[in-house]
């Protein structure tokens, strides 16, 4: 059978089976937790505690300060201890709001209470994501009620899965796949109420057989959800190849999923939905994977956001050796830590340590003009041409080569012979103008 896919893209070592049969691992914090108020897409949160406040499991400690922001709820009881700078695992400061765990976890009233999501109204479903903080949780941090809140719910016809999980090394979202079937399913179904012309589509890579198996079986007397299986290839789970792969509708940087009739969610969003929608409990945890070749003992967690990932790591069996670098996220779109003294955040999805870091080791040549990037580039652009417009600094032929484009995924980087780091130079080139337009405006 052929599986729908994209033009482009690579196909890297993906790792998984160092924790693909891995089951999730619950482990509690004991230290103090962090929660940057910046870790998602838009304005920072701004704290409603101050320092000295007794808080619960499930409060609003921070809220949403403009139309793309979003609520961050506490994981802990305890004290907040300050509310100061902290390093997080981008390496920038960040104001945060620090909280001492009393390890007792008392709760806000109502917290895991059943809810019928049958029995509510559209606006109350919207309102309850919102003020549970959910956000896009396959890295991007978009404010889920804002994706879910379109300017015409009848325009959307596809509420499409991201059951992908390209990105190398990462298993969570097939282990909630696996474990958490039926809030996966519900979340959908809970989704899927807001939009009356929609249809579900779960999008699995063909390289997660299991959880093919085991959602067709879920979803076989669900007439309105259609489990695709998709051909094994990064960056399949990108929101604009994902969109084309399942419904063959094409977006860009200028559009928005709805422009084309979908919306997209990640895996755990959709458990995340569940749990706030049905279950009264708001985002206050993460799935991630511990892995790498010089982790004791790699699996995945779920861990409370806002721990440290020190605590983590340890949950892990520790390091077998000290490792040249460690990645938060996927080796292929993640960022290097400067340390591992950094909290989880809303959008933690792994934590990959290596022995050697072979790209440090790597030495760069001239581009021997070979167009391996052209093929690879999943948006069709020519990044070897991309390249020589950023090393002149002229961000004019950048954008007329429709460097806006680039998403970053990494595939040109991956594939060059010459071992240039492309993506880097799109990425500073991409900021430069997009700083330009706003300072136009």
């Amino acid at each position: 059978m052929r599986r729908a896919t994209f033009k482009g893209g690579v196909r890297p070592y993906n790792g998984k089976d160092i924790t693909k049969d891995q089951a999730i691992q619950v482990i509690m914090p004991t230290g103090d937790l962090v929660y940057p108020l910046s870790q998602h897409i838009g304005a920072p949160s701004t704290p409603v505690v101050a320092v000295g406040d007794q808080v619960l499991v499930g409060q609003v400690i921070a809220e949403a300060s403009s139309a793309v922001s979003a609520n961050i709820c506490c994981s802990v009881s305890g004290k907040v201890k300050a509310i100061e700078k902290r390093l997080t695992n981008n390496g920038n400061m960040i104001e945060s709001i620090v909280v001492e765990n009393d390890g007792e976890y008392k709760t806000i009233d109502g917290l895991g209470e059943k809810r019928d999501y049958t029995k509510l109204s559209k606006e109350e479903i919207r309102t309850i994501v919102k003020e549970a903080g959910i956000v896009g949780l396959g890295g991007a941090g978009f404010p889920t009620s804002l994706k879910i809140t379109p300017a015409d719910d009848n325009s959307i016809e596809y509420v499409i899965v991201n059951g992908a999980e390209c990105e190398p090394y990462l298993t969570t979202d097939y282990r909630l796949m696996l474990e958490e079937t039926e809030k996966l399913i519900g979340g959908l179904k809970i989704v899927l109420s807001l939009f009356p012309n929609a249809k579900g589509i779960i999008a699995i890579e063909d390289n997660k057989a299991e959880a093919i198996e085991v959602l067709k079986k879920a979803t076989e007397s669900e007439a309105n959800i259609e489990v695709k299986v998709l051909k094994s290839k990064y960056p399949q789970g990108g929101e604009r190849t994902l969109i084309y792969a399942t419904t063959g509708r094409k977006i860009n940087s200028t559009m928005l999923p709805a422009d084309v009739g979908c919306i997209v969610n990640n895996v755990f969003t959709l458990v995340s939905i569940y749990d706030a929608v049905c279950e009264s409990t708001p985002l206050i945890r993460r799935v991630i994977t511990v892995t790498g070749d010089c982790v004791a003992n790699p699996g995945n967690f779920s861990v409370r956001t806002g721990m440290n990932c020190d605590e983590i790591i340890e949950a892990a069996g520790g390091f077998t050796e000290q490792p040249e670098k460690i990645i938060s996220g996927g080796p292929m779109m993640g960022v290097s830590l400067v340390s591992t003294n950094v909290p989880v955040t809303k959008i933690s999805s792994a934590l990959v340590a290596f022995k050697k870091d072979i790209v440090a080791e790597v030495e760069t040549s001239n581009c021997i003009h070979c167009a391996k990037c052209v093929s690879a580039c999943p948006s069709g652009l020519v990044p070897a041409m991309l390249n020589q417009a950023v090393k002149r600094n002229d961000m004019e032929r950048f954008e007329a080569l429709n460097g806006l484009e680039c998403t970053e995924c990494g595939s040109c980087s991956y594939v060059c012979p010459a071992k240039i780091q492309l993506t880097q130079a799109f990425k500073g080139a991409k900021k430069r103008v997009m700083d330009a337009k706003k300072k136009e405006k």
